[in-house]
């Protein structure tokens, strides 16, 4: 029997997805948090041991394809792609732009092209559903030349996430009743997307995953002055960025938890600062979906995904009531499954 073999090596955790032959039967999953990058490479060995010794695979050689995700592509990777070295050179240079993540990353690729030389190896790219937007929408209203010298430019995030549900709800409707789509992948990262028959127009996350709406721990968009402002009383700009991507969010507005399910709770119970999170929350979402609507013309069809979209009917709910003069046609909540995505490819 084959297996294809699903990687997500992320800035502090593992997830595997094993699948079973063409049908891509999901046979097991692992996953393993609060580890650092370097810690996959010792990680990864020991997880396939134990599938082997378990007799879930047969042997390393059954495993014929994994797939890997890689958080950013940069401009040149819009497609799925085979692992190359040049490929793997690549990767490591665009770790400037996603310091947390692509060398996670990379150290998964690394280290399964050794375990399973005979494999094909695919990297899966979270930046390239996001690449067909224009111009228009991923240029910032900063001179040209900081984008052609450093690649400042808005690229877009969890387009595995926003590509699967977009094409389950397509499946599901068809293709009139989702000529134009907004998906919304909410969890502990959060982005919202606007889809134009078929095509990324613009998404909420920028330059990086920080930008955008709040989210469990990062602020999302903020006055960048106020970076300024915070460094002009001694901050470094290493405790700004802590501040924007570890203390900010739903932990940042509620001082309980970066957890929807807890301050929920909380605001069930009658705390007043969740019970305010929660609004805050829910506005943010609701005017960033007005706003990508507007670039698309309206919303046939309204996506919920991810965590807090898929469980959290004191979002929806609030949130739909807000939109209500959209008149949206369809809203639909669909559990993503970034893992069989990759495993797709």
């Amino acid at each position: 029997m084959n297996y294809t073999l699903s990687v997500n090596c992320g800035s502090s955790s593992l997830k595997l997805k094993l699948f079973k032959g063409r049908s891509l039967e999901p046979i097991c999953g692992v996953l393993i948090d609060g580890i650092l990058p370097k810690d996959h490479g010792e990680i990864l060995p020991k997880v396939l041991k134990i599938l082997a010794d378990n007799g879930i695979i047969t042997s390393y050689q059954s495993i014929v394809a994994v797939g890997h995700r890689v958080v950013h592509g940069g401009e040149r990777y819009t497609q799925p792609t085979i692992i190359t070295k040049d490929v793997i050179r690549e990767i490591g240079k665009l770790a400037t732009l996603a310091p947390l993540h692509n060398p996670a990353n990379l150290s998964g690729v690394v280290t399964l092209k050794k375990l399973l030389p005979h494999a094909r190896h695919v990297a899966v790219f979270d930046t390239a559903f996001h690449q067909t937007m224009s111009r228009t929408n991923f240029l910032y209203s900063i001179p040209d030349a900081i984008y052609e010298k450093f690649g400042v430019r808005k690229f877009g995030f969890h387009g595995t996430s926003h590509q699967y549900v977009f094409e389950q709800a397509r499946k599901k409707l068809g293709s009139k009743a989702t000529a134009r789509t907004i998906t919304c992948h909410l969890g502990n990262g959060c982005s919202i997307t606007a889809i134009r028959n078929g095509k990324v127009i613009d998404t909420s996350m920028g330059f990086t995953p920080l930008s955008g709406v709040p989210m469990g721990t990062r602020s999302g968009d903020v006055d960048p002055a106020i970076a300024f402002h915070l460094m002009r009383h001694g901050w470094s700009a290493t405790k700004v960025e802590h501040l924007f991507e570890k203390e900010s969010g739903l932990l940042g507005m509620s001082g309980i938890s970066s957890d929807m399910r807890v301050i929920w709770k909380k605001a069930r119970s009658g705390n007043k600062k969740a019970k305010l999170t929660i609004e805050r929350f829910n506005n943010s979402i609701a005017q960033y979906i007005g706003k990508l609507a507007v670039t698309i013309g309206g919303v046939d069809t309204l996506v919920f995904t991810a965590g807090i979209g898929e469980h959290a009917a004191y979002v929806r709910g609030p949130i739909l009531k807000m939109l209500k003069h959209l008149h949206i046609k369809h809203m639909l909540v669909i559990p993503t499954d970034e893992e069989l995505a990759i495993a797709m490819v």
